[in-house]
């Protein structure tokens, strides 16, 4: 997939077919989206483009860092994805502006996609209306997507954030249409995890809503590889004296590997049980190694 970080770099294409949204998260009703608009572009022989913005413009934190959106936007095929700046003065440009300055003259899209509820331009004025009127007036085709919802309510990144924040695991996973998973790097630790027998990867989670503190059943994605593992978040309250930030970290079964500085995507299949502090290290490493059996007892069923 070509990535595109600056409009001034934005290129002719063929016959574009223009997803646009932030797509935070790549939920359900954002892969539709995207699916179609990569389905419809393979059918007329285009160029499947997202068009996408960081940092998110309502100032949520992020679901996902920019580097973990691309991937997933490039699993699902999509040609070209560029990516606007949403910079304080780029919040300025009118949504009439937007249309026909990028989308319009830049890209001359040929088709777009939009999900009925996105907005964009200044003071978020711009919407699926506005788009179907400019359609008209400069040959291009606009499908909007009405929104997916769950059990009567619709499918948000809000949402989502909720839920993960809250532990409900599961319940995010369904509206994600796939498991809740975490992209960071590889950052040195203090090896108190190696000590205990456990040699876990510390991980540095960019820009990403993490699950609460507990221990949970993972796959690990390295080097397009899946690997089972168990995950730690926490602040080490029985190695502790003092209440430390909030880590991540997570032990590869059966993997020796040194990746430091590389990245590696943890997705979360099942909590285990919450964090707590032990009355010893000793009592610690008995309960892990109890934890670890879970883990695998879980994972068998995902081969």
């Amino acid at each position: 997939m070509i990535v595109i970080t600056r409009i001034n770099k934005i290129r002719r294409f063929k016959n574009p077919v223009v997803s646009l949204g932030v797509f935070d998260g790549l939920h359900r009703g954002h892969r539709n989206i995207l699916q179609s608009a990569v389905k419809k572009a393979r059918k007329i022989k285009g160029t499947s483009i997202a068009l996408t913005f960081f940092p998110h413009p309502q100032k949520e934190k992020s679901l996902y860092s920019l580097k973990h959106r691309l991937r997933l936007i490039s699993e699902l095929g999509v040609d070209v994805c560029i990516v606007i700046n949403f910079s304080a003065s780029f919040a300025k440009m009118s949504a009439s502006n937007f249309i026909a300055k990028i989308l319009v003259k830049k890209i001359r899209c040929r088709f777009v996609y939009i999900g009925e509820n996105f907005r964009f331009g200044k003071f978020a004025l711009g919407d699926y209306k506005l788009l179907s009127i400019w359609a008209k007036e400069n040959y291009f085709i606009l499908k909007i997507f009405k929104v997916i919802k769950s059990n009567g309510r619709p499918i948000s990144s809000t949402a989502i954030r909720r839920l993960i924040k809250g532990s409900k695991i599961k319940a995010a996973e369904r509206l994600l249409g796939r498991r809740v998973s975490v992209l960071g790097s590889v950052i040195r630790g203090n090896r108190v995890a190696r000590g205990l027998g456990f040699p876990t990867a510390n991980i540095n989670p960019h820009h990403e809503v993490v699950p609460p503190p507990g221990i949970y059943a993972v796959q690990v994605i390295f080097a397009a590889k899946k690997y089972d593992g168990i995950c730690y978040i926490g602040s080490r309250p029985t190695v502790c004296v003092r209440k430390k930030p909030v880590q991540v970290e997570v032990h590869i079964f059966g993997f020796h590997k040194k990746i430091y500085g590389r990245f590696i995507e943890i997705q979360f299949v099942k909590l285990i049980r919450v964090d707590k502090k032990f009355v010893s290290i000793n009592d610690l490493a008995i309960q892990i190694k109890k934890d670890i059996i879970s883990c695998r007892k879980i994972l068998q069923y995902f081969h």
